[in-house]
């Protein structure tokens, strides 16, 4: 599905919103992410800037995660 999205993103400009738990598609397609806990944003930016967010860290992928 990576390279589906990233073709129609690439092909026609399509923007795609994309909810999904697995960080390691989130992080190749992305460009900027809004990260949810319990519905409030906890975390916006580039996937660099959220993988390193002290409340994403703690709420999702825990202290020693390796993306």
């Amino acid at each position: 599905m990576v390279e589906i999205f990233r073709d129609l993103n690439r092909k026609y400009g399509t923007t795609i919103l994309l909810i999904e738990h697995v960080m390691r598609a989130v992080m190749a397609l992305a460009k900027h992410i809004g990260v949810l806990h319990h519905g409030e944003v906890i975390a916006r930016g580039t996937p660099e800037q959220v993988v390193r967010d002290p409340a994403v860290l703690e709420c999702y992928l825990g202290e020693h995660t390796e993306i």
